[in-house]
Formats: structure tokens, sequence, C-alpha cells
């Protein structure tokens, strides 16, 4: 009974904050929902009238959508490769015995907490630029011409960019498994003659596997919404080159004003970004109960 009545009073002490949270959300929602359903161009206020699904058709038969899920996808993936690949191999060296090891470390993650916004400006005007920018003194070092990245190469710019911060993140999970794994292990392998690269296949990247699934977890979410980086660089071009889905819908609402197509592709964003979280997490199950 005694515990009945502790579950009563927890449930009601509870229920205060979690209605506002629900209110936070369902709100919004609702709205964006509502306005999905409106041709609403902020040129024109009071004009507003039911289109139904027409801004879905719309949205979605746009040649920019296509380019822009493509987009998504391309950085997404290559963004989650170049950190696991990279963030595998930091965390194997910072997980040796070296000299100056914390600071090491500390210079390592520091990336990870420069704002979006600010990295990408650093690496638009002092790296990438193609008249005063390192990379270009650099190749004018070797008599190279420099390469215009944002005009030759733009996704793959935004892909460095978005890696170079996100590197650290991973870098930092990885390393607090490794230093979790048992080094009996590795000796006991030793001594039956097995290599580093046997050890590392066959003991290390087992070890790595639930916390690498766990990175792709979080990293995707947040790489979904990409858009500080290609805001500040790109502008989504040239072209459509550099749009993904978070730029297209930014466009529709504060460039094109049209508020019922963004309403529209907000909530196509979020049907998708909810079938790659479901598949996401399906896989994390799977890996969490091996």
């Amino acid at each position: 009974m005694a515990t009945q009545q502790t579950k009563t009073i927890g449930r009601l002490l509870l229920s205060p904050a979690v209605a506002l949270l629900l209110f936070w959300m369902i709100v919004p929602l609702a709205m964006t929902i509502y306005f999905s359903t409106l041709n609403y161009n902020l040129l024109n206020p009071g004009m507003e009238t039911f289109v139904w699904f027409e801004n879905f058709t719309y949205f979605v038969t746009d040649p920019a959508f296509m380019a822009s899920v493509q987009n998504t996808l391309v950085l997404v993936g290559s963004v989650l490769a170049i950190t696991i690949i990279l963030g595998v191999a930091v965390a194997l060296l910072l997980d040796q015995d070296m000299f100056g090891q914390g600071f090491v470390r500390i210079m390592v993650i520091a990336p990870f907490f420069v704002m979006p916004t600010v990295s990408a400006l650093v690496w638009k005007n002092l790296l990438m630029h193609p008249v005063s920018g390192l990379f270009a003194w650099i190749a004018g070092i070797f008599g190279v011409t420099p390469i215009d990245w944002f005009t030759d190469m733009p996704l793959f710019s935004i892909i460095l960019i978005v890696s170079w911060q996100w590197l650290p993140f991973a870098a930092l999970i990885l390393l607090t498994a490794l230093q979790s794994l048992d080094e009996e292990q590795k000796e006991a392998a030793v001594m039956d003659g097995a290599g580093p690269v046997s050890i590392f296949f066959y003991i290390t990247l087992p070890h790595l596997a639930r916390p690498i699934t766990v990175v792709i977890l979080i990293e995707t979410i947040f790489l979904l919404t990409v858009f500080a980086e290609i805001f500040v660089t790109t502008g989504g071009g040239p072209g459509t080159q550099t749009t993904n889905l978070a730029f297209l819908i930014y466009s529709k609402a504060l460039l094109q004003y049209d508020v019922g197509g963004a309403s529209a592709g907000g909530l196509i964003a979020v049907v998708i970004a909810n079938i790659v979280a479901f598949f996401l997490v399906r896989i994390v199950g799977r890996n969490l109960e091996a």
C-alpha cells in the first residue's frame, strides 16, 4: 500500500513538468501542421487561404527537394565515415602514454566546444580562402594553383568543416571505451603470438562496437540539421550543391517568404528524421543486447 501511495505521489509531482513539456512540444507542432495547410506568404499578410495538401506536393516536386535529400545523405554519411575512422585512430593515439598527455587531449577535444558559426568563419576566411587562406599559402609554396574550395568543391568543404567539429566528440567517446578495455586480454593475445593488427581487429574493434553505434546515433541526429556551416560559407550554393533539407526549409520560409511551403517541408523533414532514428535505435538496441 505504501509503495502504491509513493508511486501516486511521484506521478502527481511529475505531472506539471510532463504537462509543460507536452505543451511545449504540441503547440509548435500543431501550429506547423496548421500553417502547412495554408497558402501563407509573408509578403501578403491577411490573404491566407486553405490549400490542404498542395504545399506538400509542391515541396516534394520542387527540383531542389531531391537535391537537398541527396546532399543531406551524402553529408551525414561522409561525416560519419570520417569521424568514426579518424576517431578510432585518434583515440588509439591518445590512449598511449606520452609527454603532455593531458594538454594534448584538451587540444584535441577543443574544436567540439567552438560554436558552428565561429568555426565556419575560421575555415572560410583563415583556412580555405583562395587568396589569403592557409591552404592557398601552402599551395603557393609548392607552386600549385590554390583551390577555390567553396566554388570548386563546395559540398566537400562543408563535409570537412563539420567533420572537424564532430571528430573530437567521436574520439572522446571511443577513448573512454578504450580505457575500459581489459589489458589482460591483450597480454594473453600477445603471449599467443598475436600481432598489433590481429589485436586491433579481434579484440579492440569488437570492444568498440557499442560506443561506435552510440556515436553514429547521436551524430546522425545532429547532422540531419546542419545549417550554420552552410549559411555562413556557401549559402546553399553554388546552385543547390550544398543545400540540405534544413537550409531548403529556411530558404522557403525566410528567403521566399513561403511559410506554408516551409511548414510542409518541416513536417516532411520530421518524418524523415524519425524514420532514420527508428532504424538507428533498433541497431543500437541490438548492439546493446549483444
